[in-house]
C-alpha cells in the first residue's frame, strides 16, 4: 500500500475551532489559544486515527486572489476575520511546524486552491489523500483514492465522504 497524505484546508479549520470552542481559553497574560487548542486536537486525533506518512497545511493568502480580480465583489459581503483569531493563525502555524508539519500559503491563492492543485499533482504518489475542510465545494475532488473529511458540527462531528458518500 503506498503512503497516506492529509491535506488540512488550515484557514477553514482554524476559523471552526475559535468559533466552536469558548473564547475563554487563553493563557494567563490574555492572549486567546481556543483555535488553537481546538487546531492542534484535531490535527493529533487526525495523526492517531489515520496514521498518515504526510500531512500539510494550507492557508489562504493575504493578498486578493485571482477571483477577486475577474469579480469585484467576490467575498465583498464576508465579515473580516476577527483580530482575536488573526492572532491566533501564527500560533497554529508555529504549533505545526514544532509537529513538523508543512505550511503552505501562495500569494494570490485560497487554501482550497491550493489542495485542489495538490490532490491533482500528487493523486499517483499516494495509496490515499485525505482531504480535511468544512466547505462543500471541496467535495468536488472525490474520487478514486481522494477522500474529503468534512466537519459537520464543532471539531468532533465529521463524516468522511468517498465517490459513494457524495452520490
Amino acid at each position: 500500500m503506498k503512503n497516506k497524505l492529509i491535506l488540512i484546508d488550515g484557514n477553514n479549520i482554524a476559523y471552526r475551532a475559535f468559533y466552536a470552542l469558548p473564547q475563554t481559553i487563553a493563557t494567563s497574560a490574555g492572549i486567546m489559544t481556543n483555535a488553537v487548542y481546538g487546531f492542534t486536537t484535531m490535527v493529533l486525533k487526525l495523526i492517531e486515527d489515520n496514521k498518515p506518512e504526510y500531512i500539510i497545511a494550507a492557508f489562504d493568502s493575504k493578498a486578493p486572489t485571482f477571483r477577486h480580480e475577474l469579480f469585484k465583489e467576490y467575498k465583498a459581503q464576508r465579515i473580516k476575520m476577527p483580530d482575536e483569531l488573526v492572532l491566533q493563525l501564527a500560533l497554529i502555524k508555529e504549533v505545526l511546524e514544532t509537529l513538523n508539519i508543512k505550511c503552505i500559503e501562495y500569494e494570490g491563492f485560497e487554501a482550497d486552491d491550493i489542495i485542489a492543485s495538490l490532490t491533482s499533482k500528487l493523486k499517483d504518489d499516494f495509496g490515499e489523500i485525505l482531504v480535511v475542510s468544512g466547505y462543500k465545494d471541496i467535495l468536488q475532488l472525490v474520487g478514486g483514492n481522494i477522500k474529503v473529511m468534512a466537519l459537520k458540527k464543532g471539531m468532533t462531528d465529521t463524516v468522511t465522504y468517498d465517490k459513494e458518500g457524495v452520490i
